[in-house]
């Protein structure tokens, strides 16, 4: 064979190869993308970019790599040493290369015919509902001074008339942008309930928009009809948009004729909005044979218990602490805090006095609230207890103000402990006899 064929057939050949072996978005990288990012980087959704396709991705293929490699993206903030999560959304080495490799070759668009099938997600939904109920109706201001929007409790009626199994529910703002959170309870009726009616409660605040301890509470939201009203069964924030039981084989009682009461917190940036929220429900068609229930722990709220002195990067709360009073599956933990939050761990001590680390969040991230699934058997006479950190330094960026001394409150530049779990439990059981007595409280249904 001449040299000049030969040495052109081995060109050939080598780009053959090359071309083989080249990453590219459709057979490569869009795999990834639908099953780790795409849930937020669509149209509707929380990221400010969609990536389902090439063309929208294509400009970002940089960004997307040095998001990867600093593992800021996807956002995931469980320790992987302790505890074991059916919803991991972390890359995987191999994964974070590909990505990289992409990027660094140009990000080619490849082969359209070795794409992966469109994921068919729900028009503006992270569920697709069988029911929508409309929800308040509330005008967001502008903004006043330090941004002080008080939490607003409205009731709803749910349009339940019998006894419903919902199997997943997503609380919808249409500004999430102005939206801290958005939680809600089952109540029943009551003849005195105002539908619609925004309640809220004005706190005495100092300069900085703190409430002021001794001068009425710092925390709580007035109740319609002047009585507690569960507000934390599910709620909407950051990160964490909607609750899904169907993943745990499981669903939610909301007994016929009950009414919702939406737990509202809005926080101004500028620009006056009208936002309309609506609830997603989907529904079990027969009584499931696992029950779903939804609790919240909290530290102490009082000033006495829950004050963070001026310019310490590790203050500990008090912690929470619960006894399983019957066997459950402990299947969801949710930490909460505000931007002072520091890390949170979730620690079972067994009957028998082994302690296990269930969910450690060494560095927690205001900005996302994530909720992490799991499949833990907790015996009758199990303690979970919930421990955290603040910090009120200057080496917190998001710290407001690192010379005050901070107090249990509602905004953003107060604070709170909150670990939010879920459990699933068998037949039927009352859900306000799973827990002693003291310690948290159930919300579910």
């Amino acid at each position: 064979m001449p040299v000049k064929t030969l040495v052109a057939a081995l060109t050939f050949a080598a780009a053959a190869i090359a071309a083989e072996n080249q990453v590219t978005f459709h057979k490569d990288v869009e795999p990834i993308l639908q099953k780790h990012c795409q849930t937020c980087h669509r149209p509707g959704q929380a990221a400010p970019m969609s990536f389902l396709t090439y063309r929208e991705a294509r400009p970002w293929a940089k960004a997307m790599k040095t998001a990867v490699a600093l593992r800021k993206m996807p956002p995931w903030f469980a320790d992987p040493q302790a505890g074991h999560f059916l919803n991991d959304r972390s890359l995987k080495a191999a994964e974070i290369e590909t990505i990289a490799k992409w990027a660094d070759g140009g990000a080619a668009e490849g082969n359209s015919k070795e794409a992966p099938a469109a994921v068919a997600w729900p028009e503006g939904w992270q569920i697709q509902p069988d029911i929508i109920v409309p929800g308040p109706t509330f005008n967001v201001p502008a903004g006043n001074k330090n941004n002080v929007v008080e939490w607003v409790s409205v009731t709803v009626p749910s349009g339940f008339t019998k006894d419903t199994w919902i199997t997943s529910v997503q609380i919808k703002p249409e500004y999430p942008a102005v939206t801290h959170h958005m939680c809600l309870g089952f109540n029943p009726h009551t003849p005195d309930v105002k539908y619609f009616d925004p309640v809220w409660q004005n706190k005495a605040r100092d300069e900085e928009g703190a409430a002021i301890p001794g001068k009425g509470p710092t925390f709580g939201p007035a109740s319609p009809g002047g009585r507690f009203r569960s507000m934390a069964e599910d709620c909407y924030l950051p990160g964490n948009p909607a609750a899904d039981y169907r993943i745990f084989d499981a669903a939610k009682l909301v007994p016929a004729g009950s009414d919702i009461t939406l737990n509202l917190h809005y926080t101004p940036n500028g620009a006056p909005v009208t936002d309309h929220v609506q609830i997603g429900f989907t529904v079990a068609k027969e009584p499931p044979r696992r029950r779903y229930v939804s609790m919240i722990g909290s530290s102490p709220q009082d000033p006495e218990h829950f004050a963070i002195p001026p310019n310490e990067g590790n203050w500990q709360s008090p912690p929470v602490e619960v006894t399983f009073n019957q066997d459950v599956e402990l299947v969801f933990m949710m930490p909460h805090m505000h931007v002072r939050g520091k890390d949170m761990t979730y620690t079972l001590v067994y009957p028998d006095g082994k302690k296990e680390v269930v969910l450690n969040v060494p560095h927690y991230d205001f900005n996302w609230q994530l909720g992490y699934n799991t499949s833990l058997k907790v015996p009758k006479g199990t303690k979970l207890r919930v421990d955290a950190h603040f910090d009120n330094s200057v080496n917190n960026k998001f710290n407001p103000n690192p010379n005050r001394t901070v107090y249990y409150g509602e905004m953003t530049w107060e604070e709170m402990m909150n670990p939010f779990f879920g459990v699933v439990v068998e037949g039927d059981v009352d859900p306000n006899k799973i827990l002693a007595p003291r310690g948290s409280v159930p919300n579910g249904a």
